[in-house]
């Protein structure tokens, strides 16, 4: 099957431009709704990071280190480097009796204006802290610690990564069909869009024992901290507000969006083919609306998809939308 068209780019009355790609609705024994491919091997990048997220919890080692709901969320977080993420990480560090020096997902300048602006008008030099998965990173040196194993956890055979791709494995159902380097140097396992979908059904519909404990934890902090998970102005963020806590959204670079909903026992895996960010946003927005999650006057969704396009005067430019058939 190939990828099928999603969203729309409109200028002056013509279709600009398309984006194909696949999507997964499934419940914990797989498929209710898809467009496109649901068996396309996609790398789920940082869409993952709850499930990355969940030998940190099974393992004991957060209730050991006395981990809070704060720290989960950023665990499973994407974030904009703002003093909020900063300060939090580098507090959870310190706790641990580690620094940013024990980080191996290197430095890259802030998303956040104001901390960019600062960094940049001191002349001083981003740290790893600032890295958006600085918080993944904590979480994998909080387990680390906790199974007493080497520094290098980020190494593919480490204990740490060992325990990431067994947990990605048993949730997804899948063997993973091959692994890279993520941009904070982790591995990131590659699995289909099915398989992406269905881990995040399982979050949306726990078990009982560690692993649905686990599952649970990690959705509840993500819901109550949105503004870690992502940061002022990002789509998870704005997103998870208009929700109110019924939905956790978490995005992945080069087009991946997923969603876990209890409510409803879902979840939802998507790709973009052409890895646009955009594109990604409109089309989570857009089963949200299909799903009657969020409400169409929401701020969000005209944000994200039904608001204008405008140029750098506030010109109206044109317009996203959904392409016929999806959903």
């Amino acid at each position: 099957m190939t990828a099928a068209r999603l969203i729309e780019l409109w200028r002056g009355g013509l279709r600009e431009s398309v984006h194909s790609g696949h999507v997964v609705i499934a419940d914990v024994n797989g498929i209710v709704e898809a467009w496109g491919n649901p068996g396309a091997v996609i790398f789920p990048r940082s869409s993952c990071k709850m499930i990355q997220a969940l030998p940190l919890v099974e393992s004991g080692a957060a209730d050991a280190a006395r981990l809070t709901d704060r720290q989960l969320a950023l665990a499973c977080a994407s974030h904009e480097g703002a003093a909020l993420h900063v300060g939090a990480v580098g507090e959870w560090l310190a706790h641990l009796g580690l620094d940013e020096g024990d980080l191996r997902c290197g430095a890259h300048l802030p998303g956040d204006a104001h901390e960019r602006r600062r960094l940049v008008c001191s002349e001083t030099a981003p740290c790893q802290l600032h890295n958006n998965c600085s918080g993944k990173h904590a979480g994998f040196l909080t387990l680390m610690r906790h199974i007493k194993a080497g520094p290098e956890y980020v190494e593919l055979d480490h204990p740490v990564q060992r325990a990431v791709r067994r947990a990605f494995e048993e949730v997804t159902d899948e063997k993973a069909a091959g692994w890279g380097i993520d941009g904070c140097s982790a591995p990131n396992f590659a699995c289909t869009i099915e398989g992406l979908a269905r881990a995040m059904a399982g979050f949306a519909a726990p078990g009982t024992g560690a692993r649905g404990q686990a599952q649970r934890r990690l959705f509840d902090a993500m819901v109550a901290h949105p503004e870690l998970v992502a940061g002022e102005g990002r789509a998870c963020t704005a997103l998870m507000r208009a929700m109110r806590g019924r939905v956790a959204v978490k995005t992945g670079a080069e087009g991946v969006f997923v969603a876990i909903i209890p409510e409803r026992r879902l979840g939802i895996a998507l790709k973009i083919a052409d890895g646009g960010t955009r594109a990604a946003e409109a089309a989570i927005t857009t089963l949200m609306l299909h799903l009657g999650l969020i409400d169409r006057n929401d701020p969000a969704v005209a944000r994200y998809l039904t608001g204008p396009l405008t140029n750098w005067r506030g010109k109206v430019t044109g317009e996203l939308r959904r392409a016929e058939g999806f959903p």
